[in-house]
């Protein structure tokens, strides 16, 4: 008998971002019962233990350690765990480590998992490590979400309301693409309450490369990046368990969007409590329209260079996506 979807958020990795998502979710109270799951087991129960001591302080949520038997019926499974990368160590092999890494969590994961849970990746690089997770899952693409430029969107929108000295959150601005260095700043459709964002180029250029090089900045600064993940990761999931069909520029797999299939990217979607309800077409100009199939391109080269030996055969694809253009 299937288990009945519950609110519970269960974070599989209890390092730097799996820690402060579970302390972002605990704070705002956005499930009663958030899970961390890892393979150090007193890695885990210290880091919720350390939450529950606050709880007189703070709300109603729990926070627990727990294992994977905790993610059936849970409305969502956030996968943070992966390697770090090693001195000499190439980005292709720890791409190949971190593949197998996911491919192995969500093999343990599905064993419990309902069909109506949302698998949200937040592990980098995330949009390769997004379609990995997809291809092993048995369930529809929809339900398994990339954390994508989410966060690199909102970057862009701090950028710019430093730069205009307004509120970041009445910036309207996205990033898509892959989440890494191809990815590009839709210019076009940028905006302040309807009005156009007037910058010469050389300052788009500058903005652009500093929201793009933001998350090297902190980890030169403190090691890790965690804090503004941990807070994209709860919007998605406020998204999820709210039936927001909030638009955020989430990873998952194009069928067709934007000329592309098969591939998972982020590009702005609507997200509610099936995953992603649909795709927003957005009306590119020329040089965002080749900057956006030079960054597919990268991520293809990436996702191409797994042995597909690995992939399993009988894989679960959602051909419904609907597309909407603006």
């Amino acid at each position: 008998m299937t288990a009945t979807r519950t609110p519970r958020i269960v974070i599989i990795g209890a390092g730097a971002v799996g820690a402060d998502t579970a302390y972002t979710l605990y704070l705002r109270e956005r499930a009663p019962d958030i899970v961390l799951v890892d393979i150090d087991d007193q890695r885990a129960r210290g880091e919720a233990l350390d939450m529950q001591h606050g709880q007189a302080l703070a709300g109603g949520a729990r926070v627990r350690a727990g294992n994977y038997a905790d993610c059936a019926g849970a409305a969502i499974v956030i996968i943070t765990a992966g390697a770090a990368q090693k001195p000499g160590q190439s980005r292709e092999a720890l791409l190949e480590r971190n593949g197998e890494i996911i491919a192995s969590i969500v093999a343990a994961a599905e064993q419990h998992m309902g069909p109506e849970t949302v698998l949200l990746i937040a592990t980098n690089p995330v949009d390769t490590l997004a379609q990995i997770a997809a291809r092993h899952a048995r369930r529809p693409t929809r339900r398994v979400i990339g954390s994508g430029t989410v966060l690199d969107s909102a970057r862009l929108r701090w950028e710019l309301g430093e730069k205009f000295g307004v509120d970041a959150r009445h910036v309207h601005a996205h990033v898509i693409g892959e989440h890494g260095d191809s990815e590009l700043v839709v210019w076009s459709h940028a905006h302040v309450a309807g009005a156009p964002l007037a910058l010469p180029v050389l300052q788009r250029e500058e903005i652009a490369r500093a929201t793009r090089e933001g998350a090297y900045e902190v980890i030169r600064a403190k090691g890790h990046t965690s804090h503004a993940i941990a807070l994209s990761l709860d919007r998605i999931c406020a998204a999820i368990l709210n039936d927001d069909h909030a638009v955020l520029t989430v990873s998952t797999d194009l069928d067709g969007a934007y000329g592309m299939s098969d591939l998972y990217l982020s590009v702005p979607c609507v997200v509610g409590r099936t995953g992603v309800e649909r795709v927003i077409e957005m009306e590119l100009d020329a040089a965002e329209r080749a900057a956006l199939a030079h960054s597919a391109s990268v991520l293809r080269q990436r996702i191409d260079s797994i042995e597909p030996a690995a992939w399993p055969s009988d894989v679960t694809r959602d051909n419904d996506t609907i597309r909407t253009s603006l």
